[in-house]
């Protein structure tokens, strides 16, 4: 079946799938290089497409990180789900934050275009916030019904401070062992 562009009622041509699917692989193999700051001019030359094709499928920065990334958000949200029956709430939701950091530390820039896009409703980002945001919900809840977690923490105080962690880490890539230290510092102050 073909792809459909967002907002399109037709199918997507066969060489706009490949150039979209180019620019995908081409664009997470030079964010991982560059980081989120990187070219997008670099990321179209390097996918073979001029500058033009690369706005049409992605009409922004934003756009073009959330296609690259939505195999690790997938990956996160079937680890909440997961993570939603363990017998541990409380470390149930450690572990899963931990993914976060993890996640946010894998591309230099994208804690801070994270931190960034949970305050632009508009950005495609933040709708892929938005998903991990609900599934961390869940696990906040739950450790905070079984008493592990105080009642006045929300879900959007956690994620800004994961997506700090990573950030802090990101600034001191000689300390490795920095964001399992201060998810453990920030987790004490969240217990009831």
């Amino acid at each position: 079946m073909a792809t459909m562009p967002a907002g399109s009622e037709r199918p997507m041509r066969a060489d706009a799938r490949r150039n979209h699917a180019r620019l995908v692989t081409e664009a997470r193999a030079v964010f991982a290089e560059r980081g989120t700051d990187a070219s997008l001019e670099e990321i179209a030359r390097r996918s073979g497409v001029g500058i033009g094709t690369l706005y049409r499928h992605f009409p922004n920065r934003h756009a073009m990180m959330n296609a690259v990334f939505q195999d690790a958000l997938a990956a996160l949200l079937e680890r909440s789900r997961e993570l939603a029956g363990a017998e541990e709430p409380c470390t149930a939701l450690v572990d899963w934050l931990r993914a976060i950091v993890t996640h946010a530390g894998e591309y230099r820039g994208l804690a801070h275009e994270l931190m960034c896009a949970s305050n632009d409703k508009s950005s495609a980002l933040a709708r892929c916030s938005g998903e991990l945001r609900d599934a961390g919900e869940v696990l906040l809840r739950r450790a905070q019904r079984g008493g592990a977690v105080r009642a006045d923490v929300s879900i959007g105080d956690l994620m800004q401070l994961t997506n700090a962690i990573a950030l802090a880490a990101e600034q001191s890539p000689e300390d490795p062992g920095l964001p399992d230290r201060l998810l453990r510092l920030t987790l004490r102050g969240l217990r009831g």
